[in-house]
């Protein structure tokens, strides 16, 4: 993901199962540091499926918190 700060603006969503249709599912609009808390509360089989987007990237969240 490219530079950013706490309070970006982000996207926080959840990919569905690709069998039932991919879809997306907002989880949070808002600033970075609470989509942030946010993921961090969900299981672990629903952060498999979280993104983070910014206004000009996307981010798999299991790869931003390893990175």
């Amino acid at each position: 993901m490219r530079t950013t700060h706490d309070d970006a603006s982000v996207r926080l969503y959840h990919l569905g199962d690709a069998v039932e249709g991919g879809s997306a599912e907002t989880l949070f609009y808002g600033p970075l540091s609470e989509a942030m808390r946010i993921a961090a509360a969900q299981t672990e089989d629903v952060q498999e499926g979280l993104f983070i987007a910014t206004d000009n990237d996307v981010v798999a969240w299991l790869d931003l918190i390893e990175g």
